[in-house]
């Protein structure tokens, strides 16, 4: 469930082409669905609750606004409605994503199972406990772009040593993807699979030096808390 506006036209007409129905209204679509997702901005999400809330007795809610708590959905909707929070990332459209999700008071374990299995089939998915979404988001949500400013600067040194731009960034993201994989799947500390690749004396010793002496650890876990900050911010005052 969405907000819709003018410039979703084309949007709305590649589902109609899929052979989906589409409504501009969001009453209609509570009637006509059990499960509905709630992907509005976060000072909006009252306004569109408010709306729907008389028809959403027993409906399974499942919300990816950023900041808004299961309590403040639950106080809107009636007492019977399931709710599930899920926090996402970017990399779900090329089915890699990492998700998180808390179940509201009356989610039961089937909504969990439903939820954790929608979001599987693009990536991962865990369920967390509520007092843990903002450094989530903060780290997962957010750390997508921390990544690709890592990749554009990966590429950048190596244009500066002389590859090809398009090169440099086809290296540049394969080298991380492959890495994170590797730290996702070998069981190893990624302190251990650094010590693995870090020969005395060798040229990769050398880029973690300057990479120590620039506060690179530092700098990226201040990003995680910066954003957790920030998603506290949002959480509050909904701006």
């Amino acid at each position: 469930m969405s907000s819709c506006h003018p410039a979703d036209k084309m949007s709305i007409e590649a589902f109609q082409a899929l052979g989906a129905r589409t409504i501009t209204e969001n009453l209609p679509v509570v009637n006509y669905a059990d499960v509905l997702f709630i992907s509005v901005k976060p000072a909006v999400v009252p306004i569109v609750l408010s709306d729907v809330k008389r028809n959403s007795s027993g409906k399974l809610f499942i919300s990816v606004a950023m900041g808004v708590t299961i309590n403040e959905m639950e106080k809107i909707l009636p007492e019977e409605t399931r709710i599930i929070r899920v926090m996402p990332n970017t990399p779900a459209f090329v089915q890699q994503g990492c998700s998180v999700f808390v179940r509201g008071a009356k989610a039961t374990d089937q909504d969990a199972l439903l939820t954790k299995t929608l979001f599987e089939s693009i990536g991962t998915c865990e369920e967390v406990t509520e007092n843990l979404m903002d450094p989530i988001t903060a780290l997962s949500g957010s750390g997508p772009a921390y990544v690709f400013v890592m990749i554009e600067a990966l590429a950048d040194g190596g244009v500066k040593m002389g590859l090809p731009r398009d090169l440099a960034y086809r290296l540049a993201s394969q080298t991380v993807l492959g890495a994170g994989q590797l730290v996702r799947d070998s069981g190893k500390h990624p302190g251990q699979l650094k010590d693995d690749v870090t020969s005395p004396a060798g040229s990769t010793a050398s880029g973690l030096d300057h990479l120590e002496k620039n506060a690179f650890r530092s700098t990226v876990a201040g990003a995680v808390e910066s954003a957790t900050l920030r998603c506290r911010q949002i959480s509050t005052n909904k701006t």
